[in-house]
């Protein structure tokens, strides 16, 4: 009996200490960086295009059409011939042909140095996915913190507004993980959709970014070791609609989170360590507390507030969002054993192999 009861005492503290780990993480949060200042560099738009993505027109119009006084827009394509050209030329957007010399790169990064290169009077630089649809007010928004010294990357992190079945929704609250990371300096970083950087950030680092697959991996890490602060600028945030079914989302999720385990082996350790504490943690409470004492519900609490997070982005709350946030765990803890096997991912029509960082 002593025994038995020296291993409860045990799994209770480890179970509090978990469950304290988990509400300190939800409920300490620096929520965004919203910067006031008057701060209006002369900046290029780089908008990256291959194939025609969801709303595309809708897209590339809110992005041309932003309150600031000093930038131009220019699109990037493989060819001529790209089905997104037509809807390019459409709205009269500048658009020039990827011709950068990279052996390693993506095609993403291939475009944005083709840009650079081709345009390198401007102070700031900004990274524009075709799959965004911003305020007119973004580009004011995400420029302004780098009008601070020591401000290496400014960036935000999307909505993605799910306009498909169930799986749509699941990646919809898959996103508000992200955005929980953006809320914390600690584990913020920089998110190539919509991030913007002065271009002395490159300075001696060009080449370095210019042979990366990620170019939101490969920009954290300039300012990183730079000592630069990341800004998360909430107010700028995008939307993405999302249309994705089962096979498409989990295509996307498993992709996104290969790139940032290639980009660091630690994401999928302290990922485990994350994940598997939540579900020891919920699986506790829900078995403990049915079958030996109700208080042990209690530690449902930490899954209580990771929802209330959720309703609180979303302002609203429905059946399948709960759903979703339930399953949340068991998603990204499947995406990690498989993104971490993954030794190619296939982006955008192309396969790169990520162990050796390179097209296939």
């Amino acid at each position: 009996m002593l025994i038995y009861f020296i291993l409860l005492v045990i799994y209770i503290i480890i179970l509090l200490l978990v469950s304290l780990g988990f509400i300190l993480i939800e409920t300490h949060k620096n929520v965004n960086d919203d910067i006031e200042n008057n701060y209006r560099p002369r900046t290029l738009v780089m908008i990256p295009c291959r194939g025609v993505d969801y709303s595309l027109e809708e897209n590339l119009k809110s992005i041309i059409n932003q309150d600031y006084p000093d930038y131009h827009a220019v699109t990037i394509v493989d060819s001529p011939d790209d089905p997104a050209c037509s809807i390019i030329n459409k709205l009269k957007i500048d658009c020039i042909v990827s011709d950068f010399q990279c052996g390693k790169c993506s095609g993403k990064v291939r475009a944005l140095c083709t840009a650079i290169e081709k345009y390198p009077d401007y102070e700031v630089y900004v990274i524009a996915d075709s799959d965004i649809l911003v305020s007119s007010q973004w580009l004011k928004y995400l420029i302004m913190p780098l009008g601070i010294d020591n401000a290496g990357i400014s960036t935000t992190f999307p909505y993605f507004k799910p306009v498909g079945g169930f799986w749509s929704r699941v990646k919809e609250v898959w996103g508000f993980v992200g955005m929980g990371l953006m809320e914390a300096k600690l584990t913020r970083f920089g998110w190539g959709g919509s991030l913007a950087f002065k271009k002395s950030l490159l300075n001696n680092y060009f080449d370095y970014f210019c042979s990366n697959i990620s170019d939101d991996t490969a920009l954290t890490k300039i300012a990183k070791d730079k000592n630069l602060d990341l800004y998360y600028v909430k107010r700028a945030m995008p939307v993405v609609n999302s249309p994705e079914n089962f096979e498409q989302f989990f295509e996307w999720a498993n992709r996104q989170t290969a790139l940032s385990i290639a980009a660091s082996k630690k994401i999928f350790y302290y990922g485990i360590l994350f994940y598997f504490s939540y579900m020891f943690l919920f699986f506790s409470a829900i078995f403990a507390g049915i079958f030996y004492n109700k208080l042990f519900l209690l530690f449902l609490i930490p899954e209580i507030l990771y929802i209330l997070n959720m309703i609180r982005r979303l302002n609203k709350v429905s059946p399948e969002n709960v759903i979703a946030a339930i399953l949340m765990p068991f998603i990204y803890t499947v995406n990690l054993f498989m993104a971490n096997r993954m030794k190619n991912i296939t982006w955008r029509g192309r396969v790169y192999n990520i162990k050796n960082k390179k097209l296939l």
